[in-house]
């Protein structure tokens, strides 16, 4: 009787041991699992493309949530790290002009002073920086002013973005609460690009002639030379509705209307013949530019 008894209990005490490693080894995971809590101002980031230049921005944003921002949680006058957290970094991949003012290729700090009637607006060499607590005047690049503009529907939560896409130009945009304020990025491209562009012409293996015409064509450039690279292109792809269309318009700058026309309308019926979206796309492309020239 007394073997029975310990065998049972024996039993007992496996079945126990049992339940403990069981529910041990279910609560182990949400021991070892991180909390994670909302950010009040979520970390963000963008990149945008600006003719052949990459503009990044990093940042975190805070949202309105019924306060004063600007002259209330953002004083006028006062440094402002131009988000939340750590500083907000805009990184740009080739030299350009930020609100007029020459800056090479990098990564800055964007902090802003703002004001009731003018910002300060401000690219910092120091970027490791929490907030604006260790900003100092002397790591400054450039300073530029702007003029903030009120918008008509509020913008709850913080948003840095590029308007008035350009190839040579955009505006870096700080928008929240009902204030935007914008700073214009400029790109000297035809000083850039020429040299590249005459470069690859002279160079063996395949020539960017479409990519060079047109280029050449939207900045008013040596139109002869872009008539050549088109014809040039042309040779290479007989069937390239696309090409005959923009043929007409070099022709059409050039001040050659019946040449213009005539490549309109072998572009159009080109057009008819290839149907589809494509077809509809020049069909329409072509027609205005007959009735342009007409």
């Amino acid at each position: 009787m007394k073997q029975h008894i310990l065998i049972g209990a024996f039993i007992a005490l496996a079945a126990v041991a049992a339940t403990v490693v069981s529910v041990n080894s279910h609560a182990q995971p949400l021991q070892d699992k991180k909390l994670e809590f909302p950010q009040a101002s979520p970390a963000a980031s963008f990149k945008q493309r600006v003719g052949t230049t990459d503009v990044e921005v990093e940042y975190s944003r805070p949202s309105v949530k019924g306060r004063k921002i600007f002259g209330g949680l953002v004083p006028f006058g006062e440094v402002w790290r131009t988000g939340a957290n750590a500083a907000t970094k805009v990184t740009f991949s080739t030299d350009l002009k930020f609100g007029g003012q020459a800056i090479p290729a990098g990564t800055y700090a964007l902090v802003t002073i703002p004001g009731a009637t003018e910002w300060t607006v401000i690219l910092n060499k120091a970027t490791d920086g929490w907030g604006s607590y260790a900003y100092d005047q002397k790591n400054d690049l450039v300073r530029v002013t702007a003029k903030p503009v009120a918008l008509q529907d509020m913008v709850e939560t913080l948003t840095i973005g590029t308007h008035e896409l350009r190839d040579e130009s955009a505006l870096l945009t700080i928008d929240w609460d009902k204030t935007r304020v914008a700073v214009k990025l400029e790109l000297d491209l035809v000083k850039t690009l020429v040299p590249e562009i005459k470069a690859a012409m002279s160079a063996e293996g395949k020539k960017p002639y479409l990519a060079a015409a047109m280029f050449y064509y939207e900045h008013d450039l040596d139109l002869k030379q872009a008539l050549t690279w088109i014809d040039a292109a042309l040779a290479e792809q007989p069937d390239g509705l696309w090409i005959v269309y923009r043929k007409g318009l070099i022709l059409a700058k050039l001040g050659d209307k019946e040449g213009a026309l005539a490549a309109a309308r072998q572009s159009l019926a080109m057009a008819e013949k290839k149907g589809g979206s494509l077809g509809d796309e020049y069909k329409r492309l072509n027609q205005a530019l007959i009735a342009r020239l007409q």
